[in-house]
């Protein structure tokens, strides 16, 4: 039997939700893609595992990672019996932008409602850690890792409606964001977006974990 752990690795990027996949280059599923992870070995842990997994194929280190799921399907692998520990992972756009490791490794980040083929049980697993993730977002905590510095009020609304799937009505969500005093104007504006230039936000630093909805 075979360990191996896999990472849902998300970010947000001009304001759509993204997971990082990479290209298999070996039969079976050969071009198809994967999650990111790696084999567990006799001396190590699953978290030893996929932290190395993490540094040694996309070059991050100390980003936000915590254990989301087991997968035990007997037939997830056609061609050994292999459990899957899988992880989810939140890292922001500006470490992505400067974190750019170059190695052997194809890999790309898709918007999660434009997902390519994808080998074995990993859609499954995506998807299962959209929804671990929807669950997150409804507190201050995760969207103040995916948003670090500077935002527009339109990008994090985006990113709602992508992972609730439905449409939220701009002026409430709006009021709602400012009136619960979690963010402040940085004095500056989005210049590069097409229409009227938005102003920039960021989160203050001494604020409670509220839900927003």
């Amino acid at each position: 039997m075979i360990i191996e752990t896999l990472v849902s690795m998300f970010t947000v990027q001009k304001g759509r939700l993204k997971v990082l996949l990479m290209r298999k280059k070996t039969d079976p599923y050969k071009g198809y893609w994967v999650l990111p992870g790696e084999v567990l070995k006799k001396d190590e842990t699953v978290e030893d595992c996929i932290i190395e997994a993490i540094r040694e194929k996309i070059g991050f280190l100390n980003i936000y990672l915590e254990q989301s799921y087991v997968y035990s399907e007997v037939d997830r692998n056609p061609n050994n019996r292999v459990i899957a520990s899988s992880f989810l992972s939140l890292v922001d756009s500006i470490t992505v932008s400067l974190k750019q490791e170059q190695n052997d490794y194809e890999k790309e980040w898709f918007s999660i409602d434009e997902l390519p083929k994808i080998a074995y049980d990993h859609e499954e697993i995506i998807k299962r850690s959209i929804g671990t993730l929807q669950k997150k977002l409804v507190s201050i905590s995760a969207l103040k890792i995916l948003f670090p510095s500077d935002f527009t009020l339109p990008e994090i609304q985006k990113v709602y409606e992508q992972i609730l799937d439905k449409t939220l009505d701009r002026r409430n969500f709006r009021k709602k964001f400012i009136h619960l005093g979690l963010i402040e104007e940085t004095g500056d504006k989005n210049e590069g977006g097409a229409g009227r230039p938005a102003k920039m936000y960021r989160f203050k630093e001494e604020i409670e974990n509220v839900e927003l909805f």
